[in-house]
């Protein structure tokens, strides 16, 4: 096991501010996370999504400690992750939005056989078992292994810059 050192810490660092200004310029595919830890359906928009591993397959995603679906996916066992496409821009802003029920009307969705939420039309989606958690600032790293994979038909991107959302 290789240990390393922390680097030295500078007293001078980017603030907040300047780091949401950095990275609303880097364009990020958009997805949607949802779960159920036994106290109803829980989702949220990330534009964090990475893929860590082709064998074994895993994903990373992060999430806001303050988020209100930070305790469902603590608590879940699995989730499910959607990767969103040209057409779903309102889908991913219901998903982002606060204080509302992202799973009512007009949202389309219905529960895989292992229970958890799925949300019709998704350009595809991943049923992952969470493995690791990790506390990083003011979010959560979720690391997932994914179980399960559907595609559906081809379609552009929806992507995430600059404070808002494009299609390709």
């Amino acid at each position: 096991m290789t240990t390393v050192a922390p680097w030295p810490s500078s007293s001078t660092s980017v603030n907040a501010d300047l780091f949401r200004q950095v990275f609303r310029r880097h364009a990020a595919g958009v997805a949607v996370v949802t779960t159920d830890a036994g106290r109803g359906a829980a989702g949220v928009t990330v534009t964090s999504l990475a893929s860590l591993s082709a064998e074994p397959p895993l994903l990373s995603f992060s999430i806001a400690a303050t988020g209100s679906a930070w305790p469902h996916l603590r608590d879940a066992r699995t989730a499910v992750v959607h990767l969103l496409g040209a057409a779903h821009a309102e889908l991913a802003r219901t998903f982002a939005t606060s204080g509302i029920d992202r799973f009512a009307a007009p949202t389309r969705w219905h529960r895989l056989p292992t229970g958890e939420p799925v949300l019709d039309g998704a350009a595809a989606w991943l049923r992952i078992t969470i493995e690791h958690r990790h506390p990083a600032g003011g979010a959560h790293l979720v690391i997932g292994r994914i179980e399960q994979a559907e595609l559906a038909e081809h379609a552009g991107p929806l992507l995430y810059h600059d404070g808002s959302y494009h299609v390709l």
